[in-house]
């Protein structure tokens, strides 16, 4: 499952399925193939892309987020925490994504995650969260969590999900060069220590 995901930046991925699965893609390249699922976390403007989701969306792609995004996009299905729908062989569950140590990401915007089950493997991805309980009840194979600290998990702190959560494989987001996420370094630093609980992925960039 992992040769099937690609990081396009920061906190944008695709999952080369079927079904083709973009999240929050951004600053993304034009796809000779329209995206059958494009996931929104929420609507800052680092995941959120208009411009981004009209160039990957087709007359069948559906866009799922919550409702502030919904409110500012045409047909766009909304899922709140722990609802969950089926496209094609993917189900996709959105779970929460919250800051509660920051304002930078309150429970009332509501933000979410994702869990999405595709053949047979559980990917969680984390979106702009710091540690919460609600993450007690996801148990994936592969996590995609944030390190950059901007209201999201720090490195330390990502390192301390691993441990708890114990994914087989985890993949960092929101870092890279011409970001405001995370460095280099500590992108290493994050693949250093969680690599004592589980494979740490460190995906090329992909344009």
């Amino acid at each position: 499952m992992l040769e099937r995901i690609q990081w396009l930046g920061h906190g944008s991925f695709v999952i080369q399925g079927p079904p083709i699965i973009y999240i929050n893609p951004w600053r993304v390249a034009r796809n000779t193939f329209f995206a059958d699922v494009i996931l929104v976390s929420h609507d800052h403007y680092d995941h959120y892309s208009p411009a981004d989701v009209t160039k990957l969306r087709g007359p069948e792609t559906r866009v799922i987020s919550n409702e502030h995004v919904a409110a500012e996009i045409e047909h766009c299905d909304i899922l709140r925490p722990w609802q969950s729908l089926s496209v094609d062989r993917a189900s996709i569950k959105a779970v929460p994504a919250y800051s509660p140590n920051d304002l930078a990401h309150p429970q009332s915007s509501g933000g979410l995650g994702f869990v999405i089950s595709l053949n047979y493997f559980d990917i969680y991805y984390a979106g702009d969260t710091q540690a919460i309980p609600e993450m007690e009840r996801i148990h994936p194979d592969i996590a995609i969590l944030p390190i950059d600290g901007h209201g999201t998990l720090t490195v330390e702190e990502a390192v301390e999900v691993v441990k708890k959560m114990r994914p087989r494989w985890v993949i960092p987001s929101n870092w890279g060069p011409g970001t405001e996420g995370a460095s280099t370094v500590d992108a290493q630093n994050f693949k250093q220590e969680a690599g004592k609980y589980a494979e740490v992925v460190m995906l090329p960039l992909t344009y």
